[in-house]
């Protein structure tokens, strides 16, 4: 292998990030195999950095794994596995825009981060009448923590009142909304899943 392209590709780990996908889905090499059509030994290679995949035959590996080529082409050394977001960084938005009736307005948490597995919100909620109160749903997961304030958290027929300093977990694939009880200000924190 030309010393070059050895050095080029090093930083790129993609031996280690084979190993790691297949550990994580608990695979063996003979397996692995199976499903790509390659030798256990090649895949042995490949993962000992001893030998580097064309692309195709990474792109056969990536497709077991459910993950783009662009998965193993990432320099972990550039990967921003620590986003910082600034308050004055966030943009507010409303929950619906170029509506005269707003329930709540959010601010991202995390957009900076790359390659998230969740994502979390900052909301600040409107006084709406208890039959304005608009329903929504969304794939995956929903983790409700209320700051201060009073809210009414409608979760398909069930209605919730939460206080400061309590949580809600639920699946957000159901229809849900919010709505402030009193007049004083109220604002959570709120982390979805996909």
């Amino acid at each position: 292998m030309n010393k070059t392209i050895t050095e080029g590709l090093k930083p790129y780990s993609i031996g280690e990030k084979l190993r790691t996908l297949r550990l994580k889905k608990s695979m063996g090499l003979v397996e692995l195999g199976k499903h790509t059509g390659l030798s256990p030994a090649m895949l042995s290679k490949l993962e000992r950095g001893k030998l580097f995949p064309t692309l195709p035959t990474l792109l056969r590996i990536a497709l077991v794994f459910g993950v783009g080529l662009d998965h193993f082409f990432t320099d972990e050394r550039k990967r921003h596995v620590v986003a910082i977001v600034r308050k004055q960084e966030r943009l507010k938005f409303p929950e619906m825009p170029r509506s005269s009736s707003i329930a709540y307005s959010f601010e991202s948490l995390d957009f900076k981060a790359t390659d998230r597995k969740l994502n979390a919100f900052y909301a600040e909620f409107e006084a709406v009448e208890e039959n304005a109160v608009r329903l929504h749903q969304h794939a995956g997961i929903e983790l409700l923590y209320l700051i201060q304030g009073k809210l009414a958290l409608t979760i398909g027929s069930d209605v919730y009142t939460l206080e400061s300093g309590d949580a809600a977990y639920f699946d957000s694939a159901v229809r849900h909304g919010y709505r402030r009880v009193a007049k004083t200000p109220c604002s959570a924190v709120i982390v979805t899943t996909s």
